[in-house]
């Protein structure tokens, strides 16, 4: 009576170890996963910031371009606006495309990367 008194004493204090064991794996694993996350946010934060700095000095660059060829400044800087405004149409024509292709698959590939799996 007294060794099945000690086995279910002894399973219950490897199940509860064994428990916590899963527990702690699971923390770990979702900290590894958001801070990809966020390290994958954090880039392409700074890789828009950068792209957008980029192309507003082209823009300024190209409105000027466009009146010294048409001698108006007004006119350079609207055939640039054009052109700004088809970009918007285009893109928001297609943003359900864009954003589930682009922005909800990296973020799933993220999350859900079996690279590591410590199931395997």
């Amino acid at each position: 009576m007294e060794q099945e008194e000690q086995f279910f004493s002894e399973s219950k204090k490897k199940a509860e170890a064994y428990i916590q064991d899963r527990i702690l794996l699971f923390k770990l694993e979702f900290v590894e996963k958001l801070s990809k996350l966020v390290a994958v946010l954090f880039s392409g934060l700074v890789i828009a910031l950068l792209g957008f700095f980029i192309l507003l000095f082209i823009s300024i660059m190209a409105g000027y371009f466009f009146a010294s060829v048409t001698n108006s400044l007004y006119i350079g800087f609207a055939i640039v606006a054009a052109f700004y405004l088809i970009l918007l149409f285009v893109v928001l024509r297609y943003r359900k495309n864009i954003i589930e292709k682009n922005v909800i698959n990296g973020v799933i590939k993220v999350l859900f990367d079996k690279e590591k799996s410590t199931n395997e």
